[in-house]
């Protein structure tokens, strides 16, 4: 199983330079590894494999799983935060064992983090803006014309340290619907790097296993790998 799980990694990690080389990319595309369900002897065989970058959907899941590979690994909260579950995401990230939260769907959320951040004295907790860029019901995230009002709210002092934004892709065959969702989030990048220059938007989280091609293609600087690297869930 460690070897059938290093040859993915390297596969992965060999198909994301091939693309980049085509589209003469020169800027690294940063790898996680999107480890849901997976048991920890399993993630440490993807660290192993040179992995450092981890992402959870799942709050508990995450807090059982942190501290079972060695402190470099990177974690990243990439699923739906629930306001009550804030608390653990804030302690994690003051405790250093929270690289990205990926998820920052809605305001209120926003405003949890920033309530709990000050009870236990975290100074910024870096975030991704989740953009629903298909408008399907069932995924989170802001539409894309609210992101800017919502920006617009952060103070300079916010602990809301913005990183760049995130999407999902649809749940489609259809790649020109997919790469129109892609293509929206970089456009939207680009607007809010220009409307509010003193933030950091460097970073594009696009594409998972089965789209992530389409993704850096439309600019995506970080790509959530799971059943490429792990195999397909039961």
């Amino acid at each position: 199983m460690a070897a059938g799980i290093a040859q993915n990694v390297n596969e992965v990690r060999s198909r994301i330079a091939q693309i980049c080389a085509r589209l003469k990319r020169p800027e690294a595309v940063e790898l996680v590894a999107v480890s849901k369900t997976v048991p920890p002897e399993r993630v440490l065989e993807a660290y192993q494999a040179g992995v450092r970058n981890f992402g959870e959907n799942k709050v508990q899941e995450y807090l059982d799983k942190k501290d079972s590979l060695p402190e470099d690994a990177a974690w990243h909260l990439i699923g739906h935060l629930q306001t009550n579950k804030t608390k653990f995401v804030v302690r994690a990230a003051a405790a250093g064992r929270l690289a990205l939260l990926q998820s920052l769907d809605r305001p209120e959320l926003a405003r949890e983090i920033e309530k709990q951040a000050r009870q236990c004295g975290l100074q910024q907790l870096p975030c991704l803006i989740q953009v629903n860029s298909s408008g399907e019901d069932t995924k989170g995230g802001f539409r894309p014309e609210d992101v800017e009002d919502f920006v617009s709210t952060l103070t300079p002092d916010s602990v809301i340290g913005i990183r760049g934004l995130m999407t999902i892709g649809p749940l489609s065959k259809n790649a020109e619907a997919i790469r129109e969702c892609f293509s929206t989030v970089r456009q939207l990048r680009d607007h809010l790097r220009e409307r509010f220059p003193k933030r950091n938007w460097d970073t594009l989280s696009m594409g998972m296993s089965a789209d992530y091609e389409i993704a850096l293609e439309e600019g995506s600087t970080l790509v959530r790998i799971g059943s490429a690297i792990f195999g397909v869930r039961i």
